[in-house]
């Protein structure tokens, strides 16, 4: 409930603490908090290395303070406006209540090791326990996962268990932010697992962090198990494959699926057969798990959208390029073969010069030597520029079109769920999925969801001015608003003559409504047609 006290400590809960005030920075700081939250965990997970620390004490030092600052100053401040919030409000000791809170534990707990530190004398032991007890800062998450869990229970109430796995690994409407938690939960791993392999080839890097990324790997492997095996026990839940009796094994063979189980593979290999064959190559493969960040963005969709529409444009812009290079290639080879027989061998090998050259690349290995070669040279590289450009400008092109068609197609469906003039729980959850599909943001999803209101209004309105009957303005031409008022007047006589005085009554006996206006009239029209 935000509040309307006009103190400075209502001002600041306003602004930065109440979640129901849509103008203030409670998003912001919420998402900053828990940046910080991880970034400090995984530096003191890094000073464990001497290697580097040592290196960098002062660093470390640094934005250990910056971000105890911070968690000091958010503790501080909830404690302070801790009668402003819903939960305290109207209670004796509001401040105290909330001191002693599960909340303000954690944040105390996540702050205590640093000035324990600083203003107790600790032995080396003690203060080797107060740094690990730094990682307890972790727990501050919790101030946003556990509000999300019982959204997530009270959407989720009466569904079965497999309904609310399917709810937490894909977008339904009923999934809540819980879901939006735990895509960025696997999309860290994802990111931490390529960093780690990239970093592993680096030979001084390894033999730092050699069991760390061991250790890294093992648990990137087990939640991306965890995660393979829920995809596949929840589909039958996925509206996609409803229809088919084999929905587990249509999951297991679709592209996602293979990408997510591409993903594992080459730990269990590497683990099962690493004793009899020389399976190390299999650790570039892990770069893999790259591919299933598609999962969480419709960009890769809607490409594959723009190239099975405009595939008939690119076909021939590609064929154009094809053609230009064997050409060029052929010229190559004809003008310069004498004078390099050793680069310009054959024509086959004069095509990687002609890519090179039109795509302006042109990395030195290979060039003419010959006039009539560097004139041709000067001619591709100009007309490269143009032919090269081609494809790319398409590409940009549809891929912007393609954007406005979905953005369109949401907004149609907005029109046809108002149509009833209110959205109930279904078109509600159907919405919500199809905005968390094309990753729209909430202020999107507010603009496109007012512009289809305001259509539908407008349409409505138009609707009922032609049902009405009135197709022009009657001030401006009130002879012909005349004439058309006579038109209906004879309308509802041929009316009252067919139906009958006593069956219309009786039919407008039956309407809830005040029908008093419409007898009136019908009185009239049957005095009129005798």
């Amino acid at each position: 409930m935000t509040t309307h006290h006009t103190s400075p400590l209502a001002s600041f809960y306003k602004w930065v603490f109440d979640p129901e005030f849509k103008h203030g920075f409670q998003h912001q700081v919420e998402r900053t908090i828990a940046f910080l939250i991880v970034a400090s965990v995984i530096a003191v997970l890094i000073e464990n290395t001497p290697e580097i620390y040592n290196n960098y004490k002062s660093w470390f030092h640094w934005f250990d303070v910056i971000t105890v600052g911070i968690f000091t100053a958010e503790y501080v401040m909830r404690v302070a406006t801790a009668h402003l919030h819903p939960d305290y409000a109207g209670k004796s000791f509001p401040r105290l209540r909330y001191a002693f809170s599960f909340y303000a534990l954690i944040d105390l707990i996540a702050i205590a090791p640093f000035y324990f530190a600083r203003f107790v004398d600790v032995d080396v032991e003690m203060l080797r326990v107060l740094r690990v007890m730094r990682l307890a800062r972790m727990f501050k998450l919790s101030r946003q996962i556990i509000p999300a869990w019982h959204e997530f229970q009270e959407l989720n109430q009466g569904r079965t268990f497999r309904a609310k796995v399917f709810a937490l690994l894909e977008p339904t409407g009923h999934s809540g932010r819980l879901h939006a938690y735990i895509d960025n939960f696997i999309v860290f791993w994802v990111a931490l697992s390529i960093t780690c392999v990239i970093f592993e080839s680096v030979a001084s890097v390894r033999s730092l962090f050699a069991v760390e990324f061991h250790v890294i790997d093992v648990m990137a492997f087990t939640i991306f198990t965890i995660e393979y095996i829920a995809r596949v026990y929840s589909a039958p839940e996925n509206p996609k494959y409803k229809h088919l009796r084999m929905t587990r094994w249509a999951h297991m063979r679709s592209g996602s699926a293979i990408i997510d189980l591409l993903a594992i593979l080459p730990f269990v290999l590497e683990s099962l057969f690493s004793q009899h064959l020389d399976l190390r190559f299999l650790r570039v493969f892990r770069l893999v798990r790259m591919l299933k960040l598609t999962r969480y963005t419709s960009a890769l969709e809607t490409l594959y959208k723009v190239v099975q529409r405009e595939w008939q444009v690119i076909f021939a812009s590609v064929f154009v390029m094809m053609l230009l290079v064997v050409l060029t290639a052929s010229l190559g080879f004809l003008l310069e073969h004498e004078a390099q027989p050793d680069k310009f061998e054959n024509i086959p090998q004069s095509i990687y010069w002609a890519i090179i050259t039109l795509a302006s690349v042109g990395y030195g290995d290979i060039s003419p030597i010959t006039p009539m070669g560097r004139a041709l040279t000067v001619v591709l590289a100009l007309v490269g520029i143009g032919i090269f450009a081609i494809p790319a400008g398409l590409l940009a092109s549809a891929f912007t079109d393609q954007l406005r068609i979905d953005r369109d197609a949401f907004k149609q469906r907005l029109m046809l769920a108002f149509e009833d003039g209110m959205l109930n729980g279904a078109e509600r959850e159907l919405i919500i999925a199809e905005a968390e599909r094309l990753h729209l943001s909430h202020d999107e999803v507010t603009r496109l969801t007012e512009e289809a209101r305001a259509e539908f209004a407008a349409k409505e309105a138009e609707d009922h001015t032609h049902a009405n009957g009135l197709v022009l303005d009657a001030k401006a031409h009130p002879a012909l608003a005349a004439a058309q008022f006579k038109l209906l007047v004879d309308q509802l006589s041929l009316i009252a003559q067919a139906t009958g005085e006593e069956s219309l009554r009786k039919g407008l006996g039956q309407i809830k409504t005040d029908h008093q206006a419409e007898l009136d009239v019908l009185a009239i029209v049957a005095k009129r047609s005798l």
